[in-house]
């Protein structure tokens, strides 16, 4: 499990921001399963997703998205899985493939996070954010996801990630603004349907 508690350039757990914010967001918390409540939900609920709120500049690691409040999935998961490390919760990355809309290409990943709960194991969980049709929830055992990649060409990327995927970052980095992410936004292609599995 080291694997998923160190800190990382992306992943920066030892950033003093969000050391402090991980503090925080544990106080008082009576369990694990509250830590872990605490930071979905400030993740989800007080940063704001790039695209839903026409949000600059492009964030890539947690104390980025933390110190501008904005991110994209993918670098939202970073945050969460920050938070969720520093309070000494092993924490990694998923991504799904999804299509960008009306269930056929072009597609795209969609990154979120998979946390390890003593009672239930890997546990995937979306701090996307929410919007209308598009709800997250801390649910365990049950998965609360916003999205089901169900159709042709859509699926779920096997495994838990410790890093975050290069295409995800070079995607990022190569972009300054939104709506350049909202242009390019990275994929990869997969073989066939693949059900999640840890």
């Amino acid at each position: 499990m080291q694997a998923y508690l160190g800190a990382s350039r992306h992943i920066d757990v030892d950033d003093p921001q969000v050391a402090a914010t991980a503090r925080r967001l544990a106080q008082g918390a009576g369990s694990e399963a509250e830590v872990v409540r605490a930071c979905f939900e400030f993740v989800r609920d007080a940063i704001e997703h790039s695209a839903d709120f026409r949000r600059n500049p492009v964030t890539v690691s947690a104390s980025e998205v933390l110190r501008h409040e904005t991110g994209f999935c993918y670098a939202k998961s970073h945050l969460l899985a920050a938070l969720l490390r520093a309070n000494g919760i092993p924490a990694g990355l998923c991504y799904h493939r999804i299509a960008t809309g009306n269930n056929e290409a072009p597609y795209c990943l969609h990154g979120l996070n998979a946390v390890w709960l003593k009672e239930h194991g890997w546990y995937r969980l979306d701090p996307r954010g929410d919007k209308p049709g598009v709800q997250s929830r801390f649910d365990p055992p049950r998965e609360a996801l916003p999205f089901t990649p169900t159709g042709a060409g859509e699926g779920d990327l096997p495994g838990v990630l410790a890093e975050p995927l290069p295409v995800v970052v070079e995607a990022l980095q190569a972009c300054s603004t939104y709506e350049e992410v909202l242009a390019a936004l990275p994929d990869t292609p997969m073989a066939g349907a693949v059900s999640w599995r840890p």
